[in-house]
C-alpha cells in the first residue's frame, strides 16, 4: 500500500476503515486505497494524508465490485441465498437461512466458491462471509424494493419461528423492520432492546437504541398509538440518560418535558405522576426552584385526586424537598411529616428504596 499512497501515512480513522472493509485482503485494500485517493477526501500533508471533511462511509470501488458479482451471478440460484444471508449480517446460522429461504445445494456452491466459509455441519452449521467487501457487495446491489422486502421477510420469520432470537436480541428484530418499512414494530423493539440493555448496565448502547426508536416514529402521523409509543420509549430514555449524564442534564430535562408533553396529549395516562416528578427533580437540580415547586403542587393535585396512598406519600415528600430549598423548613416539615403519617414499612419500603426516602422514616424531622 506505499506504493499507492506513494509512502505517505494515512489518518487513522481511513486506515481503520479500509481494513475493517477489506480484512486485509491485499487486492481490496490496494483497490480500495486507490478510490479513497481518487475522491477528494484527502489531502496531502508533508509525509501524510489528512482528512479534507468528516469521513463517510467507504463505498465498494465500482472495478472490485464487478468482479464480485460476477462470481455471485455464476452461481445461478445460490446468489439469492448469498443476498439473503448478506440482509442478515457477516454471519448466519443454516437454521435461520433455511427458515428464510430453501437452500438445496445454494450453501455447498457458496462454500465451494470460497465465498462463504461453513463452520460445523447443518443443521448446526453457521456461515460466515469470507471478506466483508462480498457481504457489502451482494447487499448494496439488491434493489431498493427487493432489499425492503427481504429486511421484512427476515424479521417475520424471527419473529414466529425463533422466539428465544426475539428474547435474547430484540434489536435484531428491530434493524429489520426498521429497514424493512415496519415502523410501529420497530419501534417496540428498539424499546425492547434498550429496556434489556439497561438492565445489564449497557447505558451507551441502551440510549443508542431508544434514540432510534424514537428516529423510526418521525414517519408516522400523530395517532394516539404513536404518541404511546413515544411515550413508551421516551420514559425508558429518561433513566438511561440520567444514568449517563445526571439529573442535572439538559438532555434529561428535553426527554421529561417531551414526556410531560405527550402525557397531556395523551389525556388520563399513569405515566403523568412518575413523569412530573423526574421533570420536577430535573428542575431542582438545575436550581430552578419556582418551576420546580410549580410542578410539586401539580404532583399533591395528582395525588389527591387518585385513592393511592403510594403517590400521596411521593407527592408530599417532593414538595416538601422544594419548600426547603425555598427557604420555608416549616412548610417543608409539614409535608414531610405528612408522608411519614402515610407510610408504612410493609407497604411501601419497596418505594421508599427505589426513590430514596428511607434517610427520612430513619430519623426525626426537626
Amino acid at each position: 500500500m506505499a506504493e499507492v499512497t506513494d509512502h505517505k501515512a494515512l489518518p487513522p480513522e481511513v486506515l481503520d476503515q479500509i481494513m475493517a472493509k477489506t480484512d486485509g485482503v491485499p487486492l481490496f485494500v490496494e483497490e480500495l486505497t486507490k478510490m479513497v485517493l481518487a475522491s477528494g477526501l484527502l489531502e496531502a500533508q508533508g509525509n501524510r494524508y489528512a482528512l479534507r471533511r468528516p469521513l463517510p462511509p467507504l463505498a465498494i470501488p465500482a472495478t472490485l465490485q464487478d468482479a464480485l458479482m460476477a462470481r455471485l451471478d455464476s452461481l445461478e440460484s445460490a446468489k439469492a441465498v448469498a443476498q439473503y444471508a448478506a440482509v442478515m449480517g457477516r454471519q448466519v446460522s443454516y437454521e435461520v437461512l433455511e427458515a428464510v429461504s430453501p437452500l438445496d445445494e445454494a450453501t455447498r456452491q457458496l462454500v465451494e466458491a470460497e465465498l462463504l466459509y461453513q463452520r460445523g455441519l447443518p443443521p448446526q452449521a453457521t456461515y460466515t462471509f469470507k471478506h466483508a467487501l462480498i457481504q457489502d457487495s451482494a447487499y448494496q446491489l439488491l434493489l431498493r424494493s427487493t432489499k425492503q422486502g427481504y429486511h421484512q421477510r427476515i424479521a417475520d420469520v424471527l419473529e414466529t419461528r425463533f422466539p428465544e432470537m426475539v428474547a435474547t436480541q430484540p434489536e435484531l428484530l428491530a434493524h429489520h423492520y426498521t429497514e424493512g418499512g415496519r415502523p410501529e414494530a420497530a419501534a417496540r423493539y428498539w424499546q425492547q432492546a434498550g429496556e434489556k440493555a439497561l438492565q445489564r448496565s449497557a447505558i451507551v448502547e441502551a440510549i443508542a437504541y431508544l434514540r432510534q426508536g424514537l428516529e423510526v416514529l418521525k414517519t408516522l402521523p400523530d395517532a394516539p398509538e404513536r404518541l404511546q409509543s413515544e411515550l413508551a420509549l421516551q420514559t425508558a430514555l429518561g433513566p438511561a440518560l440520567m444514568a449517563a449524564k445526571g439529573h442535572g442534564d439538559s438532555d434529561v430535562k428535553r426527554v421529561y418535558t417531551r414526556a410531560r408533553e405527550l402525557c397531556e396529549q395523551l389525556g388520563d395516562t399513569p405515566q403523568l405522576f412518575p413523569v412530573l416528578r423526574m421533570l420536577m427533580l430535573c428542575h431542582v437540580n438545575q436550581e430552578e426552584v419556582p418551576t420546580a415547586y410549580q410542578l410539586g403542587e401539580q404532583l399533591l393535585r395528582l395525588a389527591q385526586a387518585r385513592p393511592e396512598p403510594a403517590y400521596l406519600l411521593l407527592a408530599h415528600f417532593s414538595l416538601g424537598q422544594v419548600l426547603f430549598l425555598r427557604g420555608e423548613p416549616a412548610a417543608a416539615h409539614t409535608h414531610h411529616t405528612q408522608a411519614l403519617t402515610i407510610y408504612t414499612p410493609q407497604d411501601h419500603r419497596d418505594l421508599a428504596v427505589h426513590y430514596g426516602l428511607e434517610a427520612l422514616f430513619r430519623m426525626p424531622i426537626c
